[in-house]
């Protein structure tokens, strides 16, 4: 990812003969200084139109600011410029966010692997892998297939299918700031500064936007498949591998490849069985992220400076102050609990997943437990794009107890059996707490509410005649008939 903390471009290099290079480059306007607030001296041809601080146009706020364009890049400079001042929608410019992760994605992986198309055969080895990864997990635990079609995608194909479901996590935070940047002037000034607030707001999403789409672009080139992170990212019931990823993954790992495929099907298809059958599940995740929101607290004095000193001509000293942690959120109790919340619940996803996929792998595949550890390890470190997401907008996606997660659901199992331990799924309250994951035996062991004779109950009361009713309407047909008897009499 790229070091510049939004993306609006990158600092100039050295040129090869030092300070002399330097200077010549500033004399002749090819330079890249502060009259360039958009930092886009990166783009390809900048240099020399207009000239740099002091040269030619530096009167001029627009010469100032895109002096250091050649003209064939001035097009592209106003277009990136309208879309940051000119955007009106929610709190995070979506169309710049996809827009931005695509671009990520043609350039290719650290690693120097470029995406590709899915072939026909690759197709169908995902097809394959998902399959037989169902057979086997149908002997692992009690919970049915939850995935009705098996999909290869390319990392361009993820990054769409995905966005809904990033949008849904962002947006609530995103909105929580984007309010605060409006709240943080006195009412009466509001309507005469409304300009100045939608260009911050404007700007605001188009930060946004542009970090979250970095972030899912390299995302995009490290996830194997729909649900890596813990989270149920994909359309529903639609398993889904990218196989230009799982080919990287496998690379040096010295297990067949077909073996790495299948291993990471097993792990597909057993969050397709989880979030299919667990239907509270989702929103619970979600949920924690939005309660998050709703605590979020933003530095209003720091924002407050930032606003009265605010210059439209230097909106990069918006871009600064956000990369000084001015939305940092703080520690409140309601955040506390929220991301305490999430990050339990993810451990106790990837903790069933693992003990489930290692049931089933282990008696078939010879490289179970190396590819297990990769995985723990590779889930516990995270990649650069879920640490931008836990420095942007506070969320946490790296189960940090899967290990203390997973000996707990391998305890139930040895104790419960699959159908006792997949039961605690029905309801949250039934699941293991934070607690619970530092005294696993003492959970295991402790005696757990039987609700099998509730539902018998209640379904069976659903199913009888309500023979109460016809009582409360003979009561009433028969106090209607005295009323009727007392008011012929009267009459």
């Amino acid at each position: 990812m790229s070091d510049t903390p939004f993306g609006f471009g990158l600092p100039p290099e050295e040129p090869d003969d030092g300070d002399e290079g330097k200077k010549k480059d500033q004399e002749s306007g090819g330079g890249q200084g502060p009259a360039n607030p958009f930092g886009f001296g990166g783009m390809p041809g900048a240099g020399g139109f207009g000239g740099g601080p002091g040269g030619p146009g530096a009167d001029n706020p627009f010469a100032a600011m895109f002096g250091s364009l050649n003209p064939n890049d001035l097009g592209a400079a106003f277009q990136q410029l309208g879309q940051m001042l000119s955007y009106e929608g929610g709190p995070v410019n979506w169309d710049m966010a996809k827009q931005i992760a695509r671009q990520a994605v043609s350039q290719g992986s650290p690693d120097g692997t470029k995406d590709t198309s899915v072939g026909p055969a690759e197709r169908r080895a995902v097809e394959e892998a998902v399959r037989l990864a169902d057979l086997w997990l149908d002997d692992a635990t009690s919970l049915p297939s939850g995935a009705g079609s098996a999909v290869a995608w390319s990392r361009a194909e993820w990054v769409e299918a995905t966005l809904p479901a990033w949008k849904e996590l962002v947006d609530p935070v995103a909105e929580r700031v984007g309010t605060a940047m409006g709240d943080v002037l006195p009412e009466e000034m509001q309507a005469m500064a409304g300009p100045l607030i939608g260009m911050m707001r404007s700007m605001g999403g188009a930060m946004f936007g542009t970090q979250i789409g970095q972030a899912v672009g390299v995302l995009a080139g490290e996830v194997v498949g729909s649900s890596d992170i813990g989270l149920p990212l994909g359309p529903a019931g639609k398993a889904a591998l990218l196989p230009v990823n799982i080919e990287t993954f496998g690379k040096d790992l010295s297990v067949p490849q077909e073996e790495v495929r299948l291993y990471l099907a097993l792990r597909e298809a057993a969050h397709q069985r989880l979030f299919a059958h667990v239907p509270w599940l989702r929103s619970h995740l979600f949920g924690a992220v939005d309660g998050y929101a709703r605590g979020i607290k933003v530095d209003t004095a720091k924002l407050e400076d930032v606003v009265g000193q605010f210059d439209p001509q230097n909106p990069e000293q918006l871009q600064e102050a956000l990369q000084q942690g001015m939305f940092q959120p703080e520690d409140t109790p309601e955040q506390k609990a929220a991301l305490a919340r999430l990050e339990t619940a993810l451990a106790l996803v990837e903790g069933w997943v693992d003990a489930v996929v290692h049931a089933a792998a282990k008696p078939r595949l010879s490289s179970a437990d190396a590819l297990r550890e990769t995985l723990r390890r590779r889930r516990a470190s995270g990649g650069p794009a879920e640490q931008t997401f836990a420095t942007l907008i506070g969320l946490e996606l790296r189960p940090r107890r899967l290990r203390d997660a997973s000996r707990l659901w391998a305890s139930l199992t040895d104790a419960r059996g699959v159908d006792g331990r997949d039961a605690l799924w029905h309801h949250p309250d039934m699941l293991p707490t934070a607690t619970d994951l530092d005294d696993p035996d003492g959970f295991v062991h402790r005696e757990q509410i039987d609700f099998s004779e509730l539902d018998k109950m209640l379904g069976e009361a659903a199913d009888k005649p309500d023979l109460k009713k016809p009582d409360l309407e003979q009561k009433d047909e028969d106090e209607g008939e005295g009323k009727n008897e007392r008011g012929d009499d009267a009459g």
